[in-house]
């Protein structure tokens, strides 16, 4: 009888400890994900009042004290089991998630690779529970403040090729003011505070005024720029700030987008935000803007990826449309001429007053302002007892904005053969004769691009276009917009065009350039061509090519022309890359300049 052959089974149960080092790779990926964690769990228990301190970027120390409602001894214990949470209970639940924490997975993924200080209490007396590499070290009374105390120490000491690969210092802890930052913008209501190596970085104050909070971020100057933004559909309430085009950043880190106040990261919704601004500022430059979008929580779904930063929405289409006409609303109710204004050296930062422009006269209030709007929109102080500027009340900017005209001026001269000099009772403008042209040109063409009259030019000279064979492809299948424009395009023999006739606004004496260039566009956006598109890049190329150029000198009755123009334009402000067309010097900044007035 032979002796049998026990086969050792391969598949064994992962050791927990490992399992949770494995898991916590998921959740704790960096410092900031430690504090991102905490801070959310802070906002979860309802704090007012949180402070994150850090030593060393959080690779030595990360703590988080807030005064929430704290945890009972056995919740404390029960915290560090992982999938448990207080948060989500049924699957029904899933489906409506209204915490910024819902998966149980933040604190045991912590423990598992650092050494973790818990000290809680509801009100009562209190618990102090020392976590290392995952193990309970110990489980004492503590003291009975109201709240809990997270310290986090030695963040993957037991885990040090997670440890090596870590960004330097200077960049983790840009990553975590980024993130506190972001978090304090999602909450004006609660106050914040950001400890580094003993160094106050951020210190919010709770009022609950969201401009405060952007101020404190980015600075007087930056918050005197930001504008008010409310609009709504049935599904969206769109409530926030946007910088003026003038304002912008070289990333997209300073477009904070929140979903019910949680801080979000969705890549088609800041393409959205930044379509908004197309042609009020140049395409390489990104605005500030901090929209908080409440809706239903059955319309999103935040349990796409693992830090939750990614979210999916319902009508998300509808959502994209309003964001872009609520933005394009605001910025055209706004004088978007930037204000030129004396620089000054101060050792503090100014506290923040206010300035009015008026129609009728110019009244300088503080000398340190915030101008909240020129001419159209009333003027709202920053100051401490100031009334909230987030109102609840709802309403559509279409009903309550009108457009602003750019205001009258009169030219006097031309100065470096580029930059037309006119004045008013306000100041002095500069127009940049070549930026101004472009604008009125691009929105000429656009418009004949997308309402073409039925007049055309037969050329005395067809012209006779022979492309490689892709390119000839792309233009005959869409050939029928060349027709639609009026452009009498057909076959003539292997990859070979032939135009006998042209619409009528293209220039005398650039006809065969532009039509080269117009074909350009239209293979150059093969891929996902959209007529809009077309249209809009036609537009552009056309304007620059047909615009006065600098250096070219104009006459006065040239110059009132242009203006008179420029002023009949839709978006008189920038040319259609974003540059400024005009430039303003109020009658007080030039008096100042020249010491008239102190």
């Amino acid at each position: 009888m032979g002796s049998s052959v026990v086969l050792e089974n391969k598949i064994k149960i992962m050791d927990s400890s490992l399992a949770n080092k494995i898991a916590a790779g998921e959740v704790v990926e960096k410092c900031v994900s430690v504090v991102k964690e905490l801070v959310e769990n802070s906002i979860d228990a309802g704090a007012n009042e949180i402070k994150i301190e850090v030593k060393e970027s959080g690779t030595r120390l990360i703590k988080v004290i807030d005064d929430g409602s704290g945890m009972s001894d056995s919740d404390a214990l029960l915290a560090f089991q992982r999938h448990a949470t207080s948060k989500l209970l049924d699957e029904m639940s899933l489906f409506r998630i209204s915490s910024l924490g819902f998966r149980g997975e933040a604190l045991p993924s912590i423990a598992a690779v650092s050494m973790v200080t818990l000290k809680t209490s509801t009100g009562g007396v209190g618990t102090k529970i020392v976590i290392k590499g995952g193990k309970i070290i110990s489980n004492e009374a503590s003291d009975a403040r109201k709240g809990t105390e997270i310290t986090v120490e030695n963040l993957f000491y037991n885990t040090p090729a997670r440890l090596k690969y870590l960004n330097s210092l200077h960049s983790e802890l840009a990553n975590i003011c980024e993130y506190v930052n972001k978090i304090a913008l999602s909450y004006p209501d609660k106050k914040f505070t950001l400890i580094s190596d003993d160094k106050i970085l951020l210190n919010t104050d709770g009022s609950g005024n969201l401009l405060k909070v952007i101020k404190e971020i980015y600075g007087s100057e930056v918050a005197r720029k930001m504008k008010k933004i409310t609009v709504f559909n049935d599904d969206y309430d769109v409530d926030g700030f946007i910088s003026l085009p003038e304002v912008t950043r070289s990333s997209r880190a300073h477009m904070v987008t929140l979903v019910n106040n949680r801080v979000v990261r969705n890549t088609s919704l800041n393409q959205a935000i930044n379509d908004a601004y197309h042609t009020y500022k140049p395409e390489t430059r990104y605005p500030i803007v901090v929209l908080n979008i409440s809706t239903d929580p059955s319309l999103v779904d935040v349990n796409v990826h693992p830090a939750k930063l990614d979210i999916k929405f319902s009508n998300f289409e509808g959502l994209k449309e309003l964001i872009k006409v609520g933005i394009k609303q605001v910025l055209d109710s706004a004088l978007l001429i930037p204000k030129i204004e004396e620089n000054r050296i101060k050792e503090q930062r100014p506290t923040i007053g206010v300035q009015t422009l008026n129609l009728e006269r110019e009244k300088i209030v503080e000398e340190s302002t915030i101008d909240y709007s020129l001419f159209d929109e009333p003027v709202m102080e920053v100051n401490e007892d100031i009334k909230d500027y987030n109102s609840d009340e709802k309403a559509s900017y279409v009903s309550e904005k009108k457009k602003v005209i750019m205001p009258e001026m009169y030219p006097v001269g031309l100065a470096k053969g580029t930059y037309i000099i006119c004045h008013n009772e306000l100041g002095i403008y500069m127009i940049d004769q070549h930026a101004a042209k472009e604008r009125i040109n691009y929105e000429g063409y656009l418009k004949a691009f997308g309402n073409p009259n039925n007049s055309s030019i037969r050329m005395l000279i067809p012209l006779t276009l022979e492309f490689p064979s892709n390119e000839f492809i792309i233009i005959k299948e869409n050939i029928n917009v060349l027709k639609d424009m009026h452009f009498d395009i057909e076959e003539n023999g292997i990859n070979t065009f032939v135009i006998k006739e042209h619409p009528t606004w293209i220039k005398e004496g650039y006809e065969n350039d532009s039509i080269k260039k117009i074909l350009e566009v239209l293979i150059s956006e093969e891929k996902n061509f959209s007529i809009e598109k077309f249209r809009e890049k036609a537009a552009i190329m056309l304007s620059c090519k047909m615009a006065i150029k600098a250096n070219m000198n104009i006459s006065k009755q040239e110059m009132e022309a242009l203006i008179d123009d420029l002023r009949k334009c839709e978006n008189p402000y920038t040319c259609p890359h974003g540059r400024p067309t005009t430039i303003f010097y109020s009658n007080y900044e030039l008096e100042k300049m020249f010491k008239r007035a102190m």
